[in-house]
């Protein structure tokens, strides 16, 4: 009998604990780019979602979202968050240099701090990084052409000369080099649809035959698919891109022939990364280091899985 009442005293002093652990006054500040474009669109989109399910499911917590058109502007939108009081920083960085210094002063202060996708100059200011894999997307992609032209023709629409093109493009390298796949050029698409559009009409007047197109990101894909219709290029097979554009999935769900497959750097990661600092406070969890995300290859069998009809990208 004792024993009986030994473990309902102790039912009850768990569940009293699980209780104020999620009624725990937590404060936690989102700093993102606002929606310049597709894919920081889908970042905003994702926060506002991880939001409403974790503050619903943590009744003490509270999250704010602040966007910021450019890096002047999250700098200063970090120093009001400071005084506002926050116990923890969710950040995507404008850029990592400008944004290094400002979030600095914010883990100075005691503040715990999660970086998302682009990395600081310094990284032993951040408790916790979350990002994509860059190289093992331009990977996935390469390996893909490889796989399934098994020899061909390839153009290249890299994004901007910064690191995360760099990465992108020597994963692509690796997984095709020794094949039979010849990578006839490789142009900057600036991550722009239009730029792409450009690039791609170059590629058709150029090269009379292409058998497939890499594209860094979604964005440009939808560009040089415009060229590619426009043109009326029957020989292309298919175009690769990657992030998880909506439109890309849903082409691939739907067995589009020149869509087969996409490759995630999905803008859900700041929704990731937020789940993550808040298992910090609640769960009491040891959540400290780097989080990277796979590369995942979306195809016609899993693109249920990464469809958001409802986000912006």
């Amino acid at each position: 009998m004792k024993k009986i009442l030994l473990s309902a005293v102790c039912g009850v002093a768990l569940l009293a604990g699980a209780a104020f652990a999620q009624d725990k006054k937590v404060t936690i500040a989102v700093s993102i780019p606002a929606a310049d474009h597709g894919w920081t669109g889908g970042v905003v989109y994702h926060a506002e979602r991880a939001k409403a399910v974790l503050e619903k499911a943590h009744p003490g917590l509270k999250i704010i979202v602040k966007t910021s058109p450019d890096g002047a502007s999250q700098a200063n939108a970090l120093e009001d968050l400071t005084t506002q009081g926050m116990d923890a920083l969710v950040t995507l960085p404008h850029n990592s240099d400008e944004l290094t210094d400002p979030i600095r002063q914010v883990k100075g202060k005691g503040i715990f701090v999660t970086v998302v996708d682009r990395a600081l100059s310094d990284p032993s200011i951040q408790d916790l990084y979350v990002a994509g894999n860059n190289a093992e997307l331009g990977r996935v992609a390469g390996q893909y052409i490889k796989d399934t032209l098994g020899s061909g023709e390839v153009v290249v629409i890299r994004g901007l000369p910064i690191v995360i093109d760099e990465e992108r493009q020597k994963g692509f390298d690796s997984a095709v080099a020794g094949s039979d796949i010849k990578v006839l050029d490789k142009q900057f698409g600036n991550w722009s649809r239009d730029d792409a559009f450009k690039v791609m009409q170059d590629y058709l007047v150029k090269y009379p035959k292409i058998d497939a197109v890499w594209t860094q990101d979604d964005d440009m894909s939808v560009g040089a698919l415009e060229a590619i219709q426009q043109a009326n290029r029957s020989d292309i097979k298919m175009v690769i891109g990657g992030a998880g554009m909506k439109e890309m999935i849903k082409k691939v769900a739907d067995g589009d022939a020149l869509i087969p497959v996409d490759v995630l750097y999905p803008p859900a990661m700041i929704a990731t990364a937020m789940e993550l600092t808040v298992a910090n406070f609640y769960d009491q969890v040891p959540i400290r280091g780097s989080y990277i995300l796979d590369a995942t290859l979306v195809t016609k069998e899993n693109a249920k899985e990464f469809y958001f009809p409802d986000s912006p990208y």
